[in-house]
């Protein structure tokens, strides 16, 4: 590639499928790609982990990253039809588990209702589903995430 930011840029993309890809391991029909561009309408720069969409951000200023990344997050999402972006901000020298996967409070907030929404609804009408997913929850906390 001539231009050195787009090479380190597809290289956090690349870094990001292949980490999350591995830590998924296709569970929940999670499997993450990088879509095709489509100029103006872009969907993001990492797809399949519904219902959120990517925005990979390897630039030397974190806080342009962040604020880049999140703009582009919230428009692509919405190109995308999904109802969540995520700005994924890679750190100089660290692993890609240690990087930053930032969103708004907005988005944190109506992730958060949804998480406790279903996890309420388990435990009310499938208490063993729900013991199980406490279970297998316990377990991604345990395991290192891939470099």
């Amino acid at each position: 590639m001539s231009n050195p930011a787009k090479a380190r840029g597809t290289r956090w993309e690349t870094a990001l499928v292949r980490a999350l890809a591995a830590f998924w391991q296709l569970r929940y029909g999670l499997k993450p790609f990088k879509p095709r561009q489509e100029g103006r309408n872009d969907v993001g720069d990492l797809q399949g982990f519904s219902p959120f969409i990517g925005q990979a951000k390897d630039w030397a200023s974190w806080q342009d990253a962040i604020r880049e990344g999140l703009d582009g997050a919230e428009r692509q999402r919405l190109n995308a039809g999904e109802a969540y972006g995520v700005a994924f901000v890679k750190r100089a020298r660290r692993p890609v588990g240690a990087g930053y996967a930032v969103m708004t409070v907005a988005t944190w907030a109506r992730l958060l209702i949804r998480l406790r929404r279903a996890e309420y609804l388990l435990t009310r009408h499938a208490p063993e589903a729900f013991a199980a997913h406490a279970a297998e929850t316990a377990a991604d906390l345990a395991e290192d995430f891939p470099s």
